[in-house]
Order: structure tokens, then sequence, then C-alpha cells
């Protein structure tokens, strides 16, 4: 795939970008060694003062910076700001929380002093997605930072400009020039650089594929690796669940970056007693949403990122359709006023067999599968009948189903009468195929360091 910034409003080509060399990519994994060397032994008060007002020029570019994501990638306007805010968040949450995270801890033993500390590793690598293009990234980059570890940010090849703008954004707040850089690599690329000597952990969000060829790699070379990959998250709703909300809240978790989202809700698990009020009202929304150039501020759906994510889409709904399924609303591309991109119009599905795409593959696009169950152990099982365990939630009063979905839900999160969601605070991950490892909270931070023992006697 080529490096390039190709708006999928329009499918323009509006920059192209060429590969590093070899040298070149060696050139800027030494850098990142040598800086490692000194930055490590700067002090959580520097690190953070500088993280601090890398969320200070995140919320002063916001605007800027929406626009490139928008470019590059299509989502609403209003989605990519929120998107550059909700970064500068994290920045501040790992700036002024590292400290204590990473504080030494005292543990009493039969040794006359006994404690861990936390020390970085070196150069980590991180290789992200497009779907979110500056808070996936940021949610790795701030903690390793403030960890003392630098970082080479391996982003995908259709937002170029957002991962320079990513490394722009570091530099102005003062880090130094080997503290994170950008790789403009194609993924071919990519083995060659975990397979440096000098990079000491890998952290992937991603497909499947991609995650299991860095993991098989890392796991060769003995590397930590923490990996954020596909999602297909039910949404079960109960007779006591406050059916209003929980249509509005289904429509827009279902539409969260024109639907192109791991933890976006997928598959809707909904009670025979409130099915059909839900699938009218949740088509009659989905039917409603306004289709059009990402850039303008009543836009709620623009295009998806690429041709081939629409083709693939548009091959999920075919074949599902196929063998037997119904089409409540959607189900075809769309086609706004004087813009020829990526669109697909908000879609929702009915009777769907367990076997078909809607079912069993993660579905980039705001395409929605409704399934109908008797009670609330049929909604367990079809909930968890899935290779994903990313995300879930699920909507209603009775405290014992809260109780039991907390427990029974095979998922990295579990959201009770509110959608899936990642929080600066909380860690974040899967569990099944959706990877391993967490990000965000105490362990996103303690994912790249050497968590040292000392036994003083």
């Amino acid at each position: 795939m080529p490096i390039a910034t190709i708006n999928p409003a329009t499918n323009e080509t509006l920059k192209n970008f060429s590969d590093l060399t070899s040298s070149e990519i060696d050139s800027k994994i030494d850098l990142s060694r040598r800086t490692f060397l000194s930055y490590r032994n700067t002090t959580f008060d520097e690190r953070g003062a500088r993280l601090l007002k890398v969320a200070d020029l995140l919320e002063r570019r916001k605007d800027e910076l929406a626009r490139t994501i928008v470019l590059e990638m299509g989502k609403p306007l209003q989605s990519a700001v929120d998107e550059v805010v909700k970064c500068a968040s994290a920045c501040r949450f790992y700036a002024t929380e590292a400290k204590s995270l990473l504080a030494r801890r005292k543990i009493e033993t039969r040794a006359t002093e006994s404690y861990v500390i936390h020390q970085p590793l070196g150069p980590i690598l991180a290789i992200m997605p497009w779907n979110f293009p500056f808070w996936q990234a940021f949610r790795a980059i701030a903690p390793a930072l403030m960890a003392g570890n630098t970082m080479l940010l391996k982003h995908a090849s259709n937002v170029p400009q957002s991962a320079l703008a990513i490394e722009s954004v570091i530099l102005e707040a003062g880090f130094a020039k080997g503290v994170l850089q950008t790789l403009l690599v194609n993924s071919k690329q990519v083995s060659r650089i975990i397979e440096s000597e000098h990079v000491k952990g890998v952290t992937l969000t991603g497909s499947e594929k991609a995650g299991s060829e860095v993991a098989a790699l890392a796991s060769k070379l003995i590397k930590p690796c923490v990996l954020e990959l596909g999602g297909s998250d039910p949404f079960v709703v109960m007779p006591s669940a406050d059916l209003k909300k929980a249509v509005e809240m289904a429509i827009r978790s279902r539409t969260i970056s024109n639907g192109q989202s791991c933890i976006a809700a997928k598959r809707f698990i909904v009670h025979v007693r409130i099915a059909e009020e839900f699938t009218r009202l949740f088509a009659d929304g989905m039917k409603a949403l306004v289709i059009g150039d990402p850039l303008k501020p009543e836009t709620q759906i623009g295009p998806l990122a690429t041709t081939s994510i629409l083709e693939e889409l548009e091959g999920q709904v075919t074949r599902t359709l196929q063998q037997g399924a119904k089409l409540v609303t959607g189900g075809k591309r769309a086609k706004p006023a004087g813009l020829n991109g990526n669109f697909y119009e908000p879609t929702v599905i009915t009777n769907i067999d367990r076997k078909s795409p809607l079912h069993e593959e993660e579905v980039f696009g705001p395409v929605a599968a409704v399934f109908v169950v008797k009670d609330f152990e049929e909604a367990m099982t079809v909930a968890n009948d899935t290779r994903f365990g990313l995300g879930s939630s699920i909507w209603t009063q009775d405290p014992t189903e809260q109780n039991r979905a907390i427990q029974e839900l095979e998922a990295g999160q579990v959201f009770v009468n509110a959608i899936v969601a990642s929080d600066p605070h909380l860690p974040f991950g899967g569990i099944k195929n959706s990877g391993f490892g967490r990000e965000l909270g105490t362990p996103g931070i303690v994912a790249f360091v050497n968590q040292k023992t000392v036994w003083i006697q």
C-alpha cells in the first residue's frame, strides 16, 4: 500500500510520501537508542512538564489537527476534534500520575529491605491504525514516554500527515529529537525494525493478521508485546432497559468513526419482548443520519477510509443477505451530491445466520446486525459466540442481570447501561482473538518497564 494522503470523501490523492530506505531506518533506530541513554535519566517532573505542554499544544491546535485527520481517514470533523482533545486528557493523566504509578513499592519479606523499582526498557515500536490516528498513538506514547522509554511510530500508510503532525507536537513541546520519531515505512519493513537489537518492545493496534505476525516475531525474539486487535462487540438489550436511551446509544456506538471502531457495538442482541420496537426505532434512527462531506458540521456519517474497506463491507453484507438475512434499511453505497468517495448507507440487518459474516467477522462500517433472543441465557450464549473478546455492553435495570453479565460476558471490558469507551484511568484491551496485554491505566505504563526486584540483606 503506498504511503499517501487520499481524501476518502473524493478519492483524490492529496500528497504522496516515499518510504524510508534501510539506511534511514537504521539511522532513526540508532538515534532512538542514543537518545534513550540520556532520556532515561530525566526525572518524572521533567518528562511531565513536557507532556503537559503536549496537552496544551493539542488543545491549541485541535482544529488544524482535526482537519488533517478528516482529510486522511474521513471521520466527521467534530469527532476528530474530540479525538485530539481526548489525547490531551491522556497526556495530562500520565504527566501527573506516572510518578505515583511507578513509585518504588516496598514489600515486607524476611530481607532487611525489599522493594520493586520500575525502569524503562529502551526504544519501543508502536504500530498504529488509521481509525483513531491520534488517540491510538497517544494512548501508547504518553505512558511510554513518561516511563522513560523512547518510541518509534510506524503509523498506517493512509495517515502519514497525522503521523508527522504527532512528531511535530512532541518536538514543539520540548522533547529531544530522538524521543519520538515517525517512521514512514510500509508493512514489509516492519519485521526488520522489530528484529533490531535496539528495539526492546512492540505495541500494536490493528487486525488479527497483523497482530498474529507481530506477536510471532516478537515472541521468537523474546520481546514484550501488547496487542489490541479486532472486536465484534455485543450490545445486549433486556426488557427492563430504558429503550429510548438504549436505541440512542446503539446508533452512536455503531457509527463511531463511521462505524470503523474496534469497540463499536456490532452485534445487537435483543430480548424478543422488545425486539420489534427496538429494531424499528434503531432502523429509523440509522436511516435519519446525515451522510456527506465530513468537513461540514451537519454531517454525521462520512466516508469509509479506503475503497478496499468499502468493498470488503459490501461483500460481507451481500454474503449475509444471500444466507437468508433480512435487510431492514440501507445495504448499499451512498452517493452524496458532488462527492465520489467511499460512502455506505447506515444499515440494519436481522434474521442473521450465525455462520454468516455479520456474526462471525469484524465488520468495519455502519452496518448493524440484530439478533433476537428468548431470554438472558440465550443472550449470553449469542454474545459469547465469537472469536473476539474486546468490549461488551448490556442494557438492563435488573441488578441480577447486571451482575451476571459482568461475570459471564467474555470480554476485556463490560459496560452496563453505557457504550464501550476507553478512558486513560482504566485498563483497555481484550481476550481471545482481540489480543493480549493492556493499554491505559496502570497496566499501560508498566507494559514496557523492567519491574526490578531489589533484596537487601
